[in-house]
């Protein structure tokens, strides 16, 4: 499974990590046990796969591109892993990960270098398993995970900021340079950790109402509440709400944004069809 015996693909958006340096400090911020259930999305030619089950009894890939799922399974025979290194030839944004689930004591201890094109749409559909899922460690454009991990009040404070903390606690550990990967990329990125909350400290009455709230408030993000959220709620909503509407989005916590959807949910059930 060396890098010219396989040519990076375009369309699975394929950049291998090839620093060994860089794997060895993955490696040691996830710190697997040999019982853990540990999940590797796109594993591509092993950099991280092989350190890893050096650590693990068992492992579990999910790879799509049929080309290196044979070399995995060559590498896996040769080396009389077949017992030990289980592979999915699969679409990870597809994939029911429920699946994997043995039990309720083990959960899934997920990571990956996941290609940029569909990091954020596999992400989301790996927060549908959240209470199988004990933490994920994803390498991601680093320009994502400032989004993903950024606080109110910074520029780069949206959507997915708020939806990913509200599900998450998420922690940027370190950054990635280009020249780690072949082919390197033309973006820095970076190693993120997201550990699923044992439960929201603000509960969703409706967590696709919090989603279409925060859309509609960040999709006019230079605009004040009043105006971004006016099919919404108007002037005595606010000041039932305890919310300045001449705030932007940006200036509200993800607890805020919870409390104005769960609000705006019950405001629905109430008036009249």
């Amino acid at each position: 499974m060396k890098n010219h015996q396989h040519q990076p693909r375009k369309r699975f958006g394929q950049n291998f990590l090839k620093d060994n340096h860089v794997i060895q400090n993955i490696i040691a911020a996830i710190n697997p046990k040999p019982n853990d259930r540990v999940i590797e999305i796109g594993p591509g030619l092993g950099a991280l796969t092989k350190p890893l089950l050096e650590h693990v009894i068992k492992l579990e890939v999910i790879e799509l591109d049929r080309n290196l799922v044979t070399k995995l399974k060559d590498f896996s025979n040769a080396q009389d892993l077949t017992k030990k290194l289980i592979i999915h030839q699969a679409d990870a944004l597809k994939f029911d990960y429920s699946q994997l689930e043995r039990n309720h004591d083990e959960k899934l201890r997920i990571i990956g270098n996941l290609p940029y094109n569909i990091s954020t749409p596999l992400i989301f559909h790996l927060l549908n398993y959240c209470p199988i899922i004990q933490d994920m460690h994803f390498m991601l454009q680093y320009e994502l995970v400032e989004r993903i991990s950024s606080k109110p009040n910074h520029k780069s404070y949206g959507k997915l900021s708020v939806m990913l903390q509200y599900f998450c606690q998420a922690t940027t550990l370190f950054i990635v340079e280009p020249q780690a990967f072949y082919p390197a990329p033309k973006v820095r990125s970076a190693i993120i950790r997201l550990v699923p909350h044992a439960s929201p400290a603000y509960p969703s009455n409706n967590i696709e109402r919090l989603r279409e709230v925060t859309g509609a408030a960040f999709n006019q993000r230079r605009k004040t509440l009043a105006n971004s959220l006016k099919n919404y709620l108007n002037q005595a909503d606010f000041i039932t709400l305890v919310i300045d509407p001449r705030i932007r989005p940006e200036q509200l916590t993800v607890s805020e944004f919870v409390r104005i959807a769960n609000f705006i949910e019950d405001k629905l059930k109430l008036s009249p069809e």
